[in-house]
């Protein structure tokens, strides 16, 4: 673990570099929280570990922070943990030595998303600095070490336990790198919906010099396929971009050149936008295979198991939107698209909770080889959020 007495909590850059430092691939922890518990506990915030554990699934330790007990609460809500380096010799500069260069800070996690939470801690350090702990409300950070794993154990679990003992939030902004290719371009209110399906579809095996005597799994898969993304599954809603279905994988096994496949196994993944929910969207793939798979005729079978990682949702332009967007421009000079592009992200659990809306620095090399945050974003998001904290606790 990092010195955190060395650790300077009024420089974001310092704080993001200590950060990246420490090596939190999910689902390990690696001291990234325990410095976050030090530097938070010293700025007079009550720091509470909420480690979860299920069976099937790796512990993960989590951590809640909170200053103030009464009247409006915001939340900045992120993740410590990172992804895997993949190759190491691929990196021009070590992954976890968070060094400096050429005005960038490189490491995993320095875009995604470790030097927001250093600016979500800058902010609040700054804002209570000017404004004292009785500010008229409530600020907590929850940052959880299992976003980039199966998201068992982190904030889904941490939003129950603060929903079981009373607590209530009310508007939270989530620090993931949403800005496209320049500092504060975007936004993300809503995210799509994403539903990974297994399909295995079951023909006849057979002697492949007497096609009457068999149904060949691969015939029968490949107009399964056709039937899928041969027309598009609708044109978008006002605030989403259509529905996108995408085949990851097809497996036969078949290692003979003259035996035709009984069984044929492919994946697909959906991103589906707010026209669906899982269930309506299962079933419109179902019909379309079905009809497909009549048309075959024969005796072949399609069987389907799905995993839905979330539903779609957006949170309606308004009142939280209006205040980030007013502070990016203010700070950045930049007018802040409303988007729901990309993959998915906890604000999923928290939607369910209060207003919520995801907002941070430069997602181009997040989960890539050299990863890097602009120094100059990350003092710049920092300004954006102790303008949001000003803000939303004007007086």
């Amino acid at each position: 673990m990092p010195d955190t007495m060395t650790t300077d909590v009024t420089d974001v850059v310092e704080l993001t570099r200590a950060l990246v430092r420490c090596e939190s691939v999910t689902p390990r922890e690696a001291g990234a929280l325990q410095l976050l518990e030090k530097v938070l506990g010293d700025l007079g915030l009550a720091c509470e570990r909420m480690d979860f554990s299920q069976a099937g699934t790796d512990d993960v330790a989590n951590l809640y922070a909170r200053i103030g007990t009464s009247g409006r609460h915001f939340c900045f809500a992120g993740h410590s943990d990172v992804v895997p380096v993949g190759d190491l010799s691929s990196w021009t500069i070590g992954p976890f030595s968070a060094e400096l260069s050429a005005g960038y800070l490189f490491g995993r996690g320095a875009a995604d998303m470790k030097g927001a939470i250093a600016a979500f801690t800058d902010a609040l350090a700054r804002f209570l600095a000017r404004r004292g702990r009785d500010f008229g409300g409530s600020i907590s950070l929850m940052i959880t070490g299992d976003e980039e794993g199966p998201a068992v154990n982190g904030t889904v679990k941490m939003l129950q336990r603060l929903a079981g003992r009373g607590e209530t939030i009310d508007a939270c902004v989530v620090g993931e790198p949403t800005s496209s290719r320049r500092f504060g371009d975007m936004m993300k209110i809503g995210r799509r919906g994403s539903m990974t399906v297994d399909m295995v579809v079951r023909g006849v095996q057979g002697h492949v010099a007497y096609p009457d005597r068999l149904d060949n799994a691969i015939h029968r898969l490949s107009a399964m396929i056709e039937a899928l993304v041969r027309e598009p599954i609708d044109k978008g809603s006002t605030h989403f971009q259509p529905t996108s279905l995408q085949f990851t994988t097809v497996d036969v096994g078949n290692k003979a050149t003259n035996i035709a496949p009984g069984v044929a196994k492919a994946r697909f993944n959906v991103r589906f936008n707010d026209l669906w929910t899982s269930k309506t969207l299962l079933a419109h793939l179902e019909g379309r295979l079905d009809r497909a798979n009549a048309a075959l005729g024969g005796v072949g079978t399609i069987e389907l198991s799905t995993e839905v990682s979330g539903e779609s949702f957006y949170t309606p332009p308004g009142p939280l939107s209006d205040l980030v967007a007013g502070a990016i421009r203010d700070v950045a000079g930049v007018e802040a698209e409303l988007s729901t592009t990309g993959g998915t992200s906890d604000a999923r659990f928290i939607r369910s909770y209060c207003p919520v809306l995801e907002f941070g620095l430069v997602g181009e090399t997040m989960h890539k080889v050299d990863e890097k945050s602009a120094v100059a974003d990350l003092a710049m998001l920092a300004r954006v959020y102790e303008t949001v904290l000003d803000r939303f606790f004007a007086a």
